[in-house]
């Protein structure tokens, strides 16, 4: 096959893709003409908190690649609606231009494409009322989690909200809070092995007795024990027989 070919049918393959995702984009919009109209702003509201929540909740790399393929769709979709009404686009420019146009090269102004002000203006409020270092245990809808991170003292809570929820690099923490950069690394590395030894230890009865756990929580289990070496797996072993013989103890005195 000959490397102009290979372009063709690559440009093909693109064009295929591309008219199929306009085509799924008209679906939808009929769809949305089509339904009840009570009930077209809650169909555009759930799939923007759909898109959201996907947006939000990446953390794997196949999950970053579907964010990816969701944002190049929607920048097809936007284009083609933009080359249809070119004229009108080009007519109402010189007051679009007054404002800011986001990467997405739709009319909105950077600032409210962020995050915390989509979480605003969506009604989301209890991210924004408990965006504060001291108020971590509130951030999270997990009991355990809240638990953990109560038991925390205000420096930990501090370094935990700006490494993990701001995405602050260790040497930013460390000039705010008048320590070196090796000092706070260690202060966090020890700080989440205690967290994550304690939702271990948290989640095992759990775990053992086949009880209810999200697919997160089941991997976390399988995948900490792995980690651990030989010393570790036995001491946490011992600890949970030794916890077993003072329930069974306590139950013992409960029936007596």
């Amino acid at each position: 096959m000959k490397w102009y070919q290979v372009d063709e049918a690559k440009e093909r393959r693109e064009r295929q893709y591309r008219r199929k995702v306009k085509d799924d984009w008209k679906a939808f919009a009929k769809s949305i003409q089509a339904a009840d109209p009570s009930k077209k702003m809650l169909l555009r509201e759930a799939r923007r908190e759909a898109v959201a929540i996907i947006e939000e909740s990446a953390r794997t790399q196949e999950q970053f690649e579907r964010v990816l393929r969701i944002w190049d769709d929607m920048e097809i979709v936007e284009k083609w609606r933009l080359d249809k009404h070119e004229d009108k686009f080009v007519d109402a420019l010189p007051d679009i231009l007054d404002y800011q146009l986001t990467e997405y090269e739709t009319v909105i102004p950077k600032p409210l494409d962020h995050v915390y002000w989509r979480q605003l203006l969506g009604g989301s409020f209890l991210d924004v009322i408990y965006d504060c270092p001291h108020e971590i245990p509130e951030m999270t809808s997990s009991r355990p989690v809240r638990d953990f991170t109560m038991e925390l003292d205000e420096s930990h809570r501090e370094i935990l909200y700006y490494w993990a929820i701001r995405q602050w690099s260790p040497q930013k923490i460390a000039a705010l809070r008048n320590q070196t950069d090796r000092n706070i690394r260690k202060v966090y590395h020890n700080m989440i092995a205690d967290i994550r030894k304690n939702m271990y230890i948290r989640l095992y009865n759990r775990y053992e007795n086949k009880l209810p756990l999200t697919h997160t929580q089941r991997e976390f289990m399988r995948t900490y024990w792995e980690q651990l070496d030989e010393k570790q797996q036995s001491r946490l072993t011992r600890k949970f027989e030794d916890e077993k013989r003072r329930r069974r103890k306590d139950e013992k005195k409960r029936r007596s």
